[in-house]
C-alpha cells in the first residue's frame, strides 16, 4: 500500500492501465483530479464544449481499439449530459469508463440543495453501466476503480461509472490497488462442442453469422478457419463488418437488414457474438428447419430474439477454438467458392438498383479512405446505406450506435476515434439533423488538432421524418423542416477547411484534398430527398 491522496490513486491506476487521455470538462467537483493529471504529464486531458460529446469522444476511442475510453465530467446536469453517449456505449458494448464528481460528502443526501446536487444520481447509471459505485472514504478510489476497470474487460465489454465526492480528492491515505485483469473467460462444455461440430460438420448449406460479440473476442483468424473448414459463407451484421475480409473466398457479406440471399439457403447457422435483433423494420425470419446455433458470452442473449437450437454460454474464443480442434476437416459442405461469390454479387447488384446514389457515393467515400480510413455514419439516410454497404476489410474501422440509434453521435465519435488513431484517415457520415447536436466541437478539434473529415449531406429536413410523413400521414409535413447556415463560412469563421460539393462526380476529388490536408475539414454535399434501405429493399 501507498501513502497518496484519492486524486492521485485515481491517476496512478490509469496510468499503470495504460490509459492516456481523458476527455472531460473542468469543474469544482474534479478539480483536484485534474490537478493531479496536470501533475503525473503521463494522461493528456482534451476539454470538450458538452458532456456528451466528451463521453462519445471516449466511445470513439474505445470502439476503435478495443481499450478502455475514459470521460470526465462534474455530477447533476454534467453527468446527466453523458447519459445519450453511454446509452450508446451500452447498446454498441463499448467499453467507457465515466468518472463523475459528486457534492461534498457531507451533503449526500440531505438535499439542501448544493451545487449540481441531484439525488442518488448513482441510480440513473444502473441502467446504462455494467457497474456503477460511489466512494465514500478516499480509500474506495483505488477499489471501486480496480473494480470498474476489471469489469469493462471481462466478457461482454460495457461502460461502467464511478462517482467521487469532492472533498475525497484530496483525503490521503492508505491505498491498496488491487489486480485489474479480467476474469477468467467461461469455458464450452465439451458436450456442447460435440453437438455443434455434429450440426455444422453434418450441414448441407452450413452458415456462420458474426456480429460486435465476435470482434470484441478478437476470434476474426478463427472465424477465417473455421469457414474455410466448413466451407461456410461468413455474413455479419454491421457491428462485426472487418472480421472477414470483403474479397475472401467464403465472405458472405453483410446482413443487409436480414435480406441477405445465405439465410434463405443455409440449413444450419452459426451465430458468434450477435443478438440477432430487429434491423430497421425487418427481422430475421428462418424456417422451423433451418438450425441455429448461438454462441454469446452474455446468457441472457441466448434465444431472446429468435428460436435456437443450441445456445452456448460462453467465450468465443475459446468455443471457436475447441470446435477447429474437434471439427478435424469433415464437412459435407456443398457450397462452391463460385457460388458464393454469386450470392454476394447478387447482393450487391439489389443494393446497386435500389439506391444507385448513395450505393455510387458509398463507393466513392471508400476509394478515397480505403481500407485503412475509419468511417462513422449517423442516424441519416447515408449512414443506414453505410450499414449495409460499405466495404470494411480492417477491424475496428466501421462505428455504428447499434440498437440505440442516436442522432448526432458521429462527429465527436469520430473526433476520439482520430485521437485513439492520429496515422489513420477518419470520416464522419452526418446529416444536417444531426451534425449540428455537436458542431461546437469543431472548436475542440481545431484546438487540439483533430483532423477529422466531416461530410454533412444536406436535404434541409429531418429526411426520415419526411419519408414517414410523406408515406403514411398523407404527406402532412410538420417539424421536419430545418435552416441550415452556410456550413463553408461556417467552419471558416472556427479555421476549419469548408468545402462545398455541388456535383456529386466531384466528391472524390474533394474528399481527397480535404484528407491531405493539416486540420479538420467539412464538406457539405446537398442531396435529395432520399429512401431508406428498409423501404427501398423490402419493396423491391
Amino acid at each position: 500500500m501507498a501513502r497518496m491522496s484519492g486524486a492521485e490513486a485515481l491517476v496512478a491506476l490509469l496510468v499503470r492501465e495504460g490509459i492516456n487521455v481523458v476527455f472531460g470538462l473542468p469543474g469544482v467537483q474534479v478539480m483536484d483530479a485534474l490537478d493531479a493529471i496536470y501533475r503525473d504529464k503521463s494522461i493528456r486531458w482534451i476539454s470538450t464544449r458538452h458532456e456528451q460529446t466528451a463521453a462519445y469522444m471516449a466511445f470513439g476511442y474505445a470502439m476503435t481499439t478495443g481499450k478502455i475510453g475514459v470521460a470526465m465530467v462534474l455530477p447533476g446536469p454534467g453527468a446527466l449530459n453523458t447519459t445519450a453517449a453511454i446509452g450508446t456505449a451500452y447498446a454498441a458494448s463499448a467499453p467507457v469508463l465515466l468518472i463523475s464528481g459528486q457534492i461534498e460528502s457531507q451533503h449526500l443526501g440531505f438535499h439542501r440543495g448544493v451545487l449540481h446536487e441531484l439525488d442518488e444520481q448513482i441510480d440513473i447509471f444502473r441502467y446504462l453501466t455494467k457497474y456503477c459505485a460511489r466512494a465514500t472514504r478516499a480509500e474506495d478510489i483505488p477499489d471501486i476503480l480496480c473494480h470498474a476497470l476489471r469489469q469493462l474487460k471481462t466478457q461482454r465489454p460495457r461502460p461502467a461509472e464511478i462517482e467521487v465526492p469532492y472533498d475525497l480528492w484530496s483525503k490521503r491515505g492508505e491505498m491498496a490497488f488491487t489486480s485489474t485483469e479480467r476474469l477468467e473467460p467461461i469455458p464450452p462444455d465439451q458436450e456442447d462442442i460435440k453437438k455443434i461440430t455434429k450440426t455444422m460438420s453434418n450441414a448441407r448449406r452450413p452458415m456462420i453469422l458474426a456480429g460486435r460479440g465476435a470482434v470484441k473476442a478478437s476470434v476474426a483468424i478463427e472465424i477465417t478457419q473455421l469457414a474455410e473448414r466448413l466451407r461456410a459463407p461468413v455474413v455479419m451484421t454491421p457491428e462485426g463488418q472487418g472480421l472477414i475480409p470483403c474479397d475472401h473466398s467464403f465472405c458472405g457479406g453483410n446482413s443487409a437488414l436480414w435480406l441477405n440471399p445465405f439465410f434463405k439457403e443455409a440449413d444450419a447457422i452459426l451465430v458468434v457474438g450477435s443478438r440477432l435483433r430487429a434491423s430497421g423494420s425487418t427481422q430475421l425470419d428462418l424456417k422451423y428447419e433451418q438450425k441455429v446455433i448461438q454462441v454469446d458470452c452474455d446468457a441472457g442473449e441466448l434465444g431472446r430474439n429468435h428460436r435456437i437450437e443450441t445456445g452456448i454460454s460462453a467465450d468465443a474464443g475459446l468455443t471457436l477454438k475447441a470446435l477447429l480442434q474437434t471439427l478435424g476437416n469433415k464437412t459435407e459442405s456443398q457450397w462452391q467458392e463460385a457460388e458464393v461469390a454469386r450470392f454476394r454479387n447478387q447482393l450487391k447488384k439489389k443494393l446497386e438498383k435500389a439506391a444507385p446514389l448513395q450505393i455510387s457515393i458509398i463507393n466513392t467515400i471508400h476509394e478515397s479512405l480505403g481500407d485503412d480510413g475509419i468511417i462513422v455514419p449517423d442516424v441519416t439516410n447515408l449512414g443506414y446505406w453505410c450499414d449495409i454497404a460499405y466495404p470494411v476489410n480492417r477491424l475496428y474501422s466501421y462505428i455504428d450506435s447499434s440498437y440505440f440509434g442516436t442522432l448526432g453521435f458521429a462527429f465527436p465519435t469520430a473526433l476520439g476515434a482520430k485521437i485513439a488513431n492520429p496515422e489513420r484517415p477518419v470520416v464522419a457520415i452526418c446529416g444536417d439533423g444531426g451534425f449540428p447536436y455537436a458542431s461546437a466541437e469543431l472548436a475542440t478539434a481545431m484546438q487540439e488538432k483533430i483532423n477529422v473529415v466531416a461530410l454533412i449531406f444536406t436535404d434541409n429536413a429531418y429526411g426520415t421524418v419526411s419519408g414517414i410523413q410523406r408515406r403514411q400521414f398523407s404527406g402532412r409535413h410538420i417539424g421536419n423542416k430545418l435552416h441550415n447556415p452556410d456550413y463553408v463560412k461556417f467552419a471558416e469563421a472556427f479555421g476549419a477547411m469548408g468545402i462545398m460539393v455541388e456535383k456529386h462526380e466531384e466528391l472524390g476529388k474533394k474528399l481527397n484534398e480535404a484528407i491531405k490536408a493539416n486540420c479538420p475539414a467539412l464538406i457539405e454535399i446537398p442531396v435529395p430527398q432520399l429512401e431508406p434501405p428498409w423501404n427501398t429493399l423490402i419493396k423491391d
